[in-house]
């Protein structure tokens, strides 16, 4: 009995696979791009920080998508306020897609999948003091 549960258990560990979130649809990647200007900021802020730790360079999808959120002040990350939008035309808003691992420390997703090209995404967060902080992530999916 103890022999075919470890069997079983092995099995079920070796059929499960990380399944990975659609970030962008094939569809939505032909939609034509919009003017993406950086964010406007100012010289001194004490909105969140955001920090982009993975995707860095040019990467093969599906990859790890990992943004850290820093607050600060004591503040803390307002959830509601996070976008995530794909700069196209129309713009297309990706927060659903990464929801799951989504939370007040940042998104955290071991499989993103994107199709092949440059893609550029906004990203704003707000603290619980109404500050807001957006920067612009530019993704370079090779295959």
């Amino acid at each position: 009995m103890l022999k075919a549960g470890i069997a079983l258990l092995c099995g079920l560990a070796m059929a499960t696979r990380v399944a990975a979130e659609v970030l962008i649809k094939e569809s939505e990647a032909k939609l034509p791009p919009t003017s993406a200007t950086a964010p406007a900021t100012r010289a001194i802020t004490r909105g969140p920080g955001i920090r982009v730790v993975s995707p860095e360079g040019a990467v093969v999808s599906p990859f790890p998508l990992r943004v850290v959120f820093e607050p600060r002040g004591g503040a803390k990350i307002d959830l509601s306020s996070v976008r995530m939008t794909y700069l196209r035309t129309p713009n297309v808003e990706l927060v659903d897609r990464v929801r799951g691992g989504l939370s007040e420390k940042g998104i955290d997703l071991v499989a993103a999948e994107a199709p092949p090209g440059e893609h550029q995404v906004r990203l704003t967060v707000q603290d619980s003091e109404g500050r807001q902080t957006s920067v612009l992530l530019n993704l370079n999916v090779v295959r």
